[in-house]
């Protein structure tokens, strides 16, 4: 099987199970006009996050990792209308064009973003008594996983989803020799979740139209 294949089969299920969503549409095009990297969640892996939200029942989402504010959207837009999403971005430039973005799709009143280094802002949240939260997202720079993973189960209750995005690499994640921070990083997550008695996990291999990668879920006990 190809790229091109893959790609084709997520332009089917969009075609199939999505309603036309022009603003969605247009913040990727807002993205790309910024000169952002094109490391958005795919369409259909955004549909994943926001029904694994809506199945959790979720008023509290932390992201790790705002980009362009794409996955954000696709979780704020699953939330009841007292929900909120807390996104974290290191570059001022991407928060700026999150900013226009949650504007253009009409969830600003639900999602406050915080700029600087994640692991400071997490720290914050903390200090803040911001948590639990019901639903955490991360994807944000893979060598700080075990990190984020930590601040994480500080800021989750029992009941509690974490997914953690791309930790498959192409399938270098099972590359024990390989010297890549980011399939390191996604080996830690892996460890973390598989040594944390407290959660319970899986991954699921995903390809489509972002290659061949996947995601982590873990639930807290």
């Amino acid at each position: 099987m190809s790229m091109k294949t893959w790609a084709s089969v997520d332009d089917y299920i969009v075609e199939a199970l999505f309603d036309a969503d022009p603003a969605l549409d247009a913040v990727l095009a807002a993205n790309r006009g910024g000169g952002l990297p094109a490391i958005d969640v795919s369409p259909a892996q955004g549909k994943l996050l926001s029904l694994l939200a809506r199945m959790q029942g979720a008023k509290k989402v932390l992201e790790i990792g705002t980009l362009g504010g794409y996955s954000t959207i696709w979780m704020a837009r699953a939330l009841p209308v007292d929900g909120k999403v807390v996104t974290l971005e290191l570059d001022p430039h991407h928060a700026s064009v999150a900013r226009s973005n949650f504007e253009r799709a009409g969830v600003s009143d639900r999602v406050e973003l915080r700029v600087g280094p994640a692991l400071q802002s997490l720290a914050a949240l903390a200090a803040e008594n911001a948590g639990p939260f019901d639903f955490i997202f991360i994807d944000a720079d893979k060598p700080n996983n075990p990190h984020y993973l930590s601040w994480a189960m500080r800021l989750s209750r029992p009941g509690t989803v974490i997914v953690c995005d791309n930790v498959i690499r192409d399938g270098a994640v099972v590359n024990e020799d390989g010297r890549d921070a980011n399939v390191e990083g996604a080996r830690a997550a892996f460890s973390f979740i598989g040594g944390d008695k407290r959660l319970e996990g899986t991954a699921i291999q995903t390809v489509g139209a972002k290659g061949y990668d996947g995601f982590a879920i873990a639930i807290v006990n």
